[in-house]
């Protein structure tokens, strides 16, 4: 399955194949080595001296700018959650591989989080679950958190904008979707994207739409 994603890589005019290894340690070495170009990551989770999310952890130290794609097996809500945690910006299941791995990566490197639809599914019902938790847990603690935040004017941290772009990249939208949508330049957009970055200390969509969910600026998934 490597070789044929890597021959997919290998075919694509928009692309070129910086590496093709087999376990963490071959990635790092790939990673730390200043002459290769390392402008996106593609992983599995179980490798045999480790797991991926070693390899992506690692990535985001040598290589902040480098976006990780995560293709495996394990399609569990723990897994996932780990990943997107770790940096990755999409997460397909290896069941629903497409057949152009290549077509997907520029996908990715335009804007868009890459999401198998079954794995897509069980992380809406994990964050569901996990919303109806903190709802709960809220109902007891409203009078203080009304004193630790006197009104909702203190809770805003993005400009109204910002706050539509951040809904939008939430859904899955890519920065030249979103260029559409808002009737405004890519480059606008991506303006906005760091400025977002900046407020919520993230360096990622995927950290982006994790931290804003913690702090409570995307309530709910549309």
């Amino acid at each position: 399955m490597r070789e044929f994603f890597a021959a997919s890589v290998a075919r694509c005019e928009g692309l070129a194949l910086a590496g093709s290894v087999g376990s963490v340690a071959e990635a790092r070495a790939c990673l730390d080595d200043p002459a290769r170009v390392v402008d996106v990551l593609l992983v599995d989770l179980g490798l045999p001296d480790g797991s991926g999310l070693d390899v992506i952890r690692h990535a985001r130290l040598r290589r902040p700018a480098c976006e990780a794609l995560v293709i495996s097996m394990f399609g569990d809500e723990d897994n996932v959650l780990a990943s997107i945690e770790a940096g990755a910006l999409g997460y397909i299941h290896k069941d629903a591989t497409p057949d152009d791995i290549a077509h997907t990566i520029l996908e990715m490197k335009n804007g868009a989080s890459p999401i198998s639809p079954m794995i897509a599914r069980r992380v809406l019902s994990r964050y569901r679950a996990l919303q109806a938790d903190q709802a709960a847990s809220a109902t007891g603690m409203a009078s203080s958190r009304a004193r630790a935040v006197p009104d909702d004017g203190e809770k805003v941290l993005l400009s109204g904008r910002e706050q539509e772009v951040l809904e939008l990249i939430a859904r899955g939208f890519s920065y030249a979707e979103i260029s559409r949508l808002k009737g405004v330049s890519v480059h606008t957009v991506q303006t906005h994207i760091k400025s977002l970055y900046s407020k919520l200390a993230v360096h990622s969509k995927s950290e982006a739409v994790f931290e804003a969910t913690r702090m409570g600026l995307l309530p709910q998934m549309r």
